[in-house]
């Protein structure tokens, strides 16, 4: 398993444009067109299939993740992985029961409803601890791990909605279980798995973007 780990890192690097001669990485910047295609090529997938993850690819696409850059090297970060699917169908069973009535149940609560996580079969919490850089940090991480997923085949999506539900009374059990460090609040949860979807990219507005003279 290790040296799957390793030669899939590998792979992920070269990708990322990382390039290693006799061990001393390259003094000069490379970009690459995969990475780029990459970037244009995710999409959030909100339809998945039943099949697992491989921890090989979790381990990779979290590794990704911690690699982002960060505020003053901090790393006040925490990375929980759950891929458990009794946890999953538990945590999902206690969450059903605070939405139903709601406008949130009718949303979620479809004929193909297996879990509250988008149907994935693995998720990835991130939590921080508080600061005026924390959002931004996890932000970076967030894209690292998406980016990751996707040249490995996998879909993801960001999902803010379970997060009240796990700081609730009622989500305590769940929220203890990922054993956060003291003072360590939860930013989002991210769904992966293998897609059943593949939607077309919705339409960017680029007179966002302005060169200042």
């Amino acid at each position: 398993m290790k040296n799957i780990l390793i030669a899939t890192l590998a792979c992920i690097a070269a990708i990322f444009g990382v390039l290693y001669f006799t061990g001393e990485q390259s003094k000069e910047p490379t970009t690459t067109a995969g990475a780029i295609e990459t970037i244009m090529a995710r999409r959030s997938i909100r339809q998945y299939t039943e099949q697992s993850v491989e921890r090989e690819k979790l381990e990779v696409i979290t590794r990704c993740g911690i690699a982002a850059p960060n505020a003053m090297n901090k790393q006040d970060w925490a990375v929980r992985v759950v891929d458990s699917k009794e946890w999953i169908d538990r945590c999902t069973k206690a969450y059903v029961e605070t939405i139903k009535g709601t406008p949130t149940g009718d949303y979620l609560l479809t004929p193909d409803f297996r879990n509250m996580f988008r149907n994935a079969p693995a998720v990835i919490f991130v939590a921080a601890l508080p600061s005026d850089y924390a959002g931004v940090n996890c932000g970076l991480m967030g894209e690292n791990m998406m980016l990751a997923a996707c040249e490995l085949g996998l879909g993801t999506c960001c999902l803010g909605m379970p997060i009240p539900f796990l700081n609730s009374e009622q989500g305590a059990e769940f929220r203890e279980s990922l054993d956060l460090p003291e003072g360590y609040v939860l930013q989002y949860a991210l769904a992966v798995g293998y897609p059943a979807e593949q939607p077309e990219a919705k339409p960017r507005d680029e007179s966002k973007i302005r060169f200042v003279e």
